[in-house]
């Protein structure tokens, strides 16, 4: 099927920059897992336009773990859809434009299990993807995940299980707290190979649900390198996990840095 709809979507005379205006499918799981930083030393790995979006004086980032089912452009039938894991690490971030205030995360990498996501990406709908393999076991209430990237310069394990309330030691004092933060972050901007240019994309989801997920073990080789984090500089926060909502991805204009 990844076969199929790369022929249907990348025609033989396609221009590089070609973009479909929306993707539909289903978010499976999606895994917030997040590290409170100290916003200066966040800032040193922001393009100068952006800056960290506070909450109780911290910078918030990490990684956005997420199974994608059915898959497609909008309008076209699901059974053709793919399903794939994916993996980006990213910060909550806020910017100016025309002189307004905006809010949404900068997304510093993509990693992907798709070799279609792999090719599409950048080209077909925004947002280049790095080849990686995923290794997952979960249940209803638990989940383990690891997963590798091809070119070795990204690794993410994450074990836990649902649970009723966040960690103590959180920065948010309360699920609907953390909830709203991360609900406003639905633009993202993510690298690309031009250094200048970010691709847009927006999330829309039918709902906004999200569970405290107790974890047990997190690690991010990107988060854990103490030459870009120092090791009183960064603290694991929480995580949040959301299950089976039908969402759109659309596509934003570009953003010049």
């Amino acid at each position: 099927m990844e076969a199929y709809l790369s022929r249907v979507l990348i025609p033989p005379n396609a221009q590089n920059n070609m973009r479909l205006p929306t993707i539909q499918g289903v978010i499976r799981r999606r895994i917030l897992a997040n590290f409170h930083i100290e916003p200066q030393v966040m800032q040193q790995h922001l393009p100068p336009r952006f800056r960290p979006k506070l909450h109780n004086g911290q910078a918030v980032a990490g990684i956005c773990l997420i199974r994608l089912e059915h898959v497609r452009p909008k309008l076209m039938p699901e059974f053709i859809g793919i399903s794939s894991e994916n993996a980006a690490h990213r910060v909550a971030v806020l910017w100016d434009e025309d002189g307004v205030e905006r809010e949404g995360v900068f997304i510093s990498r993509r990693d992907t299990n798709s070799q279609l996501n792999h090719l599409l990406g950048g080209r077909v709908f925004p947002g280049e993807h790095h080849q990686a393999s995923f290794d997952v076991a979960e249940s209803n209430s638990e989940i383990k995940l690891s997963m590798k990237s091809a070119d070795e310069a990204v690794s993410v394990e994450i074990e836990g299980r649902i649970a009723v309330e966040l960690p103590p030691s959180s920065i948010f004092s309360s699920l609907p707290e953390a909830s709203a933060f991360f609900e406003g972050g639905s633009l993202g901007y993510s690298v690309t190979r031009d250094s200048g240019r970010l691709d847009g994309l927006r999330l829309e989801t039918e709902q906004w649900r999200v569970e405290p997920l107790e974890v047990s073990r997190v690690f991010s080789s990107y988060f854990g390198d103490e030459a870009k984090f120092p090791k009183d500089s960064i603290e694991f926060d929480h995580a949040l996990i959301m299950k089976n909502v039908a969402h759109e991805w659309h596509t934003a204009d570009d953003l010049y840095v």
